[in-house]
């Protein structure tokens, strides 16, 4: 073979070996989307929670 096309070779094994590192750019748009998360998280658990407990009050008043 010739060198042009072994060098060629190790080129695109090389690529394909390592085609996907995490980047800076890739940590910075995980955070973007993480964080409004984590601050929803709390708030969406305790709208859940007062809901949860105000059925079971209107399910043990309307028994009576």
């Amino acid at each position: 073979m010739s060198k042009r096309w072994e060098e060629k070779k190790k080129k695109t094994r090389k690529y394909k070996k390592s085609s996907y590192e995490y980047t800076k750019w890739d940590m910075f748009f995980d955070m973007l989307f993480w964080i409004p998360e984590l601050l929803f998280w709390p708030i969406r658990l305790l709208i859940l929670l007062f809901r949860a407990i105000g059925k079971f009050l209107g399910d043990i008043f309307s028994f009576s």
